[in-house]
């Protein structure tokens, strides 16, 4: 699949068949997520993959009642999971680079990206789930100290075909130059 069409297509999936997903294809997608860019290449992202269904219960349970995805981490047949060591990425000697600080989210964010576009690539659903109770996902995944739960995504099968959402036209959020220098076409 042509990279621009699996992002102009990739939808937040919350409805999963219980098609189990060959392993094979759960380590390609690792690998794209795997040589994604990180701050001085410091790949501090750990991935856990989950598949025992009472791990996904009580992850599901870290979820506020409303989260639209709780259903999702139970019903998928995997979990993808990612944490970031703590204090490495955006640093140097201990100090932080950037006022930012920490850049493990950004690192995160990109590893996310490349395991959701690589599954939509194999025709499999995601969606990035990132409000949840943290130190008690970290509990149940016994995720080190040093360590920091980011984000989850179910993975499987989607068993619906999920809508396009709007998007703001580019006239709205790209600028030339300075902030708020309309760009335009032609």
């Amino acid at each position: 699949m042509e990279l621009l069409k699996a992002i102009h297509e990739r939808r937040s999936v919350r409805k999963y068949k219980q098609d189990s997903v060959p392993d094979e294809i759960i380590f390609e997608i690792l690998e794209a997520a795997r040589r994604a860019p990180s701050w001085a290449n410091t790949q501090t992202w750990r991935f856990i993959v989950v598949k025992d269904q009472e791990i996904k219960r009580l992850l599901s349970e870290t979820l506020g009642q409303t989260n639209p995805a709780k259903n999702s981490i139970i019903e998928a047949p995997v979990l993808i999971c990612v944490a970031c060591e703590k204090g490495v990425s955006g640093f140097s000697k201990g100090v932080a680079r950037t006022d930012k600080g920490d850049w493990f989210m950004f690192d995160a964010g990109i590893a996310m990206e490349h395991i959701v576009l690589a599954a939509w690539n194999f025709g499999l659903g995601t969606c990035h789930v990132g409000s949840f109770d943290a130190p008690k996902a970290e509990e149940i995944l016994k995720i080190p100290e040093k360590f920091a739960i980011v984000e989850m995504t179910p993975l499987g099968y989607f068993d619906y075909e999920p809508k396009q959402t709007p998007r703001k036209p580019l006239e709205e959020i790209v600028y030339l130059n300075v902030f708020g220098e309309p760009y335009r076409k032609g």
